[in-house]
């Protein structure tokens, strides 16, 4: 297979999945805010959406509702796990209807929907005129003719020639600002390891294992079958062969029944295994799938990979040394980093008064000026960043694919050098013994957390805000704050902690003052010392992004990026 026809296939199969699906989950997001709604699960509760969805996965159903508007569909789009990841049966047996009225709405969001299940969501729940529903067929039959079977991972050249071009002029009817996406996408470097896993994100393993599993049904049925047309026609050759064999009858037919019945109960234990792997294999496909995608998305998996605490987990892929870029003064080094969904490393510069635009390897690709000293920074979306200011009170929000400066969002009483995460779409900083929680659409601090200490180390994952008090003092306690009940939490470390980041699973690398790096459990009542990870006591940044399963560390002017093993 030629590199450049993966790197093609890399290309077609990055812009499905970082432009046209995020741009998918927009316009549903348009439709249902239009509409007075607050959240996709909302949306899914609506009458007319649960019945439309209903009747996409269920046959011959009449529903207690809306009886009129009912439909029969030959073909059922809408697959198992889809539906069961976005609906739950509520009282199970209690409910006499055997209609959509017996589900309620799980708490999705628009980044667990893969482009398949928005672009049936879209096509069929939302408001969009004809072209605009041409254009999202269109791109979904892109997604599934060059995409979903294409177990080899190559696109040729030929085929690629017609298919970009067709595939930007879709793209761009829905949404004209994407040009410059699609522009820095087509020179992107084949990056093989992100390249693979989005080769398993986009073959459609659902719809062939369901033809597997229709497969081996009809073999099962057929192999009954002769096995009872074959003991009928033995019977009755005994029966014609007169009484004088009816004893050797009676123990042929016997053996055969015997036979018949044991090799039936094999087809079942066959049957019965096969259902089970299919069961499986679904599960741990969905887990490849979706589990990346949220925090929320990973409570609903319990069976995503769990880590020992201390495994060997990443491994040094490469080590970019960015001191040209940076400067020759060992003084002045890079602040905050941030990897997004799409590979792409934004870092502060303050000395320089810029954000650092890095390829996946490390490579500079861009820049972007900022009036100010840029400290730390946090991924709002795909193509925004937030950013705090050394000695100020306000944070800057850059659209990095386009190098524009978007707002300035002040907020009094921020901590100087302070960090900045976010968790349920909303940004986080510290205050004096307090985080602030902050609506970066409105500019409005809609929370404030009272904390145990000054909060100058912050890290929002899933309902949890990690935080620690880093620059003065020996305190050696980790300390989080939970939404689930509403408390706040602590774990004494051997060391004074000074940044964290939250792995797939829901634990925690934290690095220490002392240069050790400990592994905390996802309840956080556990930790030990991390082996096989590069640590110095000049570690100042340590970053984890579980889309792409990579790490990132900085030290001075170098940066470190370990890959998942």
């Amino acid at each position: 297979m030629d590199r450049e026809d993966r790197r093609r296939y890399f290309i077609v199969g990055s812009v499905i999945l970082e432009v046209v699906t995020p741009l998918f989950w927009k316009r549903i997001e348009n439709d249902y805010t239009s509409c007075g709604l607050a959240s996709l699960q909302d949306f899914l509760n609506k009458q007319s959406t649960i019945h439309v969805l209903f009747h996409l996965r269920h046959r011959n159903t009449w529903c207690c509702k809306d009886k009129t508007k009912c439909s029969n569909n030959r073909s059922l789009p809408l697959q198992y796990c889809q539906w069961d990841l976005l609906y739950t049966e509520t009282n199970p047996g209690v409910n006499p209807h055997d209609c959509h009225c017996k589900f309620s709405a799980n708490p999705v969001q628009l980044d667990d929907l893969d482009i398949t299940l928005a672009s049936l969501i879209l096509l069929n729940c939302c408001t969009l005129t004809p072209d605009e529903k041409a254009a999202i067929k269109e791109l979904r039959q892109y997604k599934n003719d060059y995409l979903s079977h294409n177990i080899k991972g190559a696109i040729t050249k030929r085929e690629y020639r017609t298919l970009w071009a067709d595939l930007t002029n879709f793209i761009l009817q829905l949404d004209p600002s994407i040009q410059d996406n699609l522009t820095r996408i087509e020179a992107r470097p084949l990056d093989e390891a992100l390249c693979s896993r989005y080769c398993i994100s986009l073959l459609d393993l659902h719809e062939r294992l369901d033809e597997i599993n229709s497969t081996i049904q009809t073999m099962n049925n057929s192999v009954q079958g002769s096995l009872q047309n074959m003991d009928t026609t033995v019977q009755s050759s005994l029966q014609n062969m007169g009484s004088s064999m009816q004893v050797i009858g009676n123990s042929v037919q016997g053996s055969l029944q015997n036979m018949g019945t044991s090799m039936q109960g094999t087809l079942r234990n066959i049957d019965t295994s096969l259902q089970e792997l299919l069961f499986y294999a679904r599960r741990g496909m969905a887990c490849q799938c979706y589990a990346e995608r949220s925090d929320n998305q990973e409570k609903r998996l319990p069976f995503r990979r769990k880590y020992k605490l201390g495994q060997s987990i990443f491994k040094l892929h490469h080590q970019t040394d960015l001191t040209s870029v940076v400067s020759n003064d060992l003084r002045y080094d890079i602040r905050g980093i941030v990897m997004m969904d799409d590979g792409r490393l934004v870092m502060c510069l303050p000395h320089k008064n810029k954000l650092l635009i890095c390829n996946t390897d490390g490579s500079p690709i861009d820049r972007i000026h900022v009036q100010g000293l840029p400290c730390y920074v946090a991924a709002v979306n795909n193509s925004t960043v937030a950013v705090t200011l050394l000695f100020s009170e306000c944070i800057e929000m850059y659209d990095i694919n386009n190098k524009l400066k978007l707002k300035s969002i002040s907020v009094p009483g921020m901590r100087y050098l302070i960090c900045i995460t976010t968790i349920n779409n909303k940004l986080v900083v510290g205050g004096n013994d307090i985080l602030q929680i902050i609506d970066h659409q409105t500019g409005e601090v809609v929370q404030t957390i009272p904390t145990d200490c000054p909060p100058d180390k912050i890290h929002g994952s899933g309902d949890r805000i990690f935080y620690c008090h880093h620059f003065f003092g020996n305190n050696k306690k980790l300390y989080w704050y939970s939404y689930s009940d509403d408390r706040h939490h602590s774990l004494t470390l051997p060391s004074r902690p000074r940044r964290m980041t939250t792995l797939q699973d829901g634990s925690l690398y934290v690095m220490c003052n002392d240069g050790s790096l400990q592994h905390v459990s996802s309840d956080g009542k556990q930790y030990k010392p991390v082996t096989g990870l590069e640590q110095s006591y000049s570690i100042t940044e340590i970053s984890n992004n579980k889309k792409q399963r990579k790490l990132t560390t900085i030290y001075g002017s170098f940066v470190q990026l370990y890959n998942e093993i």
